[in-house]
């Protein structure tokens, strides 16, 4: 089997390559490549030698790059490439060429490549594809009226992935991912990056900036669920979903103050201390029209499922940590 990941050096990415590279197997069949392509290189030193990894740098948005991934003929595709929500906000063109052109050229390279070529595409969507006013719990069949710029790059590309997958180009399938907590390494230009700040850069012994009020309400899910999100979407039988391609993932509806109190219970008052609030009303304004609290029922009855607790994804983090830390310096 050969796999292709798209955007392969970002967080979820890279910790999907290596869960693939641990079980060396996929729906119970073995990995025989991985093509790992971003817009830089990654890296993946710890490669079983049954594997064959390909690290490529790249631009999604060229056709040409596209239609050369696609002639390797991978069995399975993750398409996780897209820059984050504040950037496509910001810089419109980028966001268009990247999420929405970078999509479609990936269609038409798999629908020029043959017919008997029909790929498992697995792709990464967002809860950004609704917007406000929201009902109390979004379902699968609530209104896609997304009110930013990346809300509707994806929402466009859940359309064509649908269509594509109708006309038999693709077996398509789209997870709409909750907002990744706690993400690991630098802060990004995502919007919603201070939900994960909140938590990494107090544990870490740094200043966290909190712009919004504690009432905020969202929609989050750890970094190993998305993987868990992803691997399962990959092996699922797609026919239980008929023409509705994509899902809404499993998640915990938090408010800001309730994962400040469990970060206060899981690591103590020291620690909180280092949270400061300091109102920023562009991210208040785009915060305030994103969806709130999910009904995900029809992901849980195809087999997708999420973390128990809040609690749970904070020690997940920290147990990361440790180990990364401890890799580093080869203790």
């Amino acid at each position: 089997m050969r796999i292709l990941v798209l955007g392969a050096a970002g967080m979820v990415g890279r910790r999907l390559v290596e869960r693939l590279l641990a079980d060396k197997e996929l729906g119970g069949r073995a990995i025989a490549a991985i093509d790992a392509f971003d817009v830089v290189a990654p890296d993946f030193p710890d490669v079983p030698e049954t594997i064959t990894v390909t690290c490529e740098a790249g631009d999604i948005s060229s056709a040409e790059t596209v239609e050369g991934l696609i002639t390797r003929q991978p069995d399975v595709i993750f398409h996780l490439a897209a820059i984050v929500s504040g950037e496509a906000e910001a810089d419109f063109d980028k966001g268009y060429r990247i999420n929405l052109d970078g999509t479609r050229h990936l269609l038409e390279a798999i629908r020029q490549a043959g017919e008997a070529y029909r790929p498992r595409l697995v792709f990464t969507s967002s809860i950004a594809v609704f917007g406000a006013p929201f009902e109390e719990k979004i379902s699968d069949t609530f209104l896609s009226a997304p009110l930013t710029s990346y809300g509707t790059q994806k929402a466009i590309s859940e359309l064509l992935l649908a269509d594509y997958t109708r006309k038999g180009f693709v077996d398509g399938v789209g997870i709409r991912l909750p907002t990744i907590v706690v993400r690991p390494g630098k802060p990004n230009k995502a919007a919603s990056g201070f939900f994960s700040g909140i938590i990494r850069e107090p544990l870490a012994g740094l200043e966290a900036i909190l712009p919004v009020e504690d009432d905020v309400r969202h929609w989050i899910a750890s970094p190993a669920a998305a993987v868990g999100f992803l691997v399962h979407a990959a092996t699922m039988d797609t026919s239980t979903l008929g023409p509705r391609r994509s899902l809404n993932m499993p998640g915990l509806s938090v408010t800001v103050g309730e994962m400040i109190a469990t970060l206060q219970e899981v690591a103590g008052d020291e620690v909180v201390g280092r949270i400061r609030r300091e109102p920023d009303e562009p991210i208040r304004s785009m915060v305030h029209g994103w969806p709130r609290d999910f009904d995900t029922a029809r992901a849980s009855e195809v087999g997708f499922s999420a973390d128990a607790d809040f609690a749970s994804i904070i020690r997940a983090h920290i147990a990361d940590e440790e180990a990364r830390q401890a890799k580093e310096t080869g203790s």
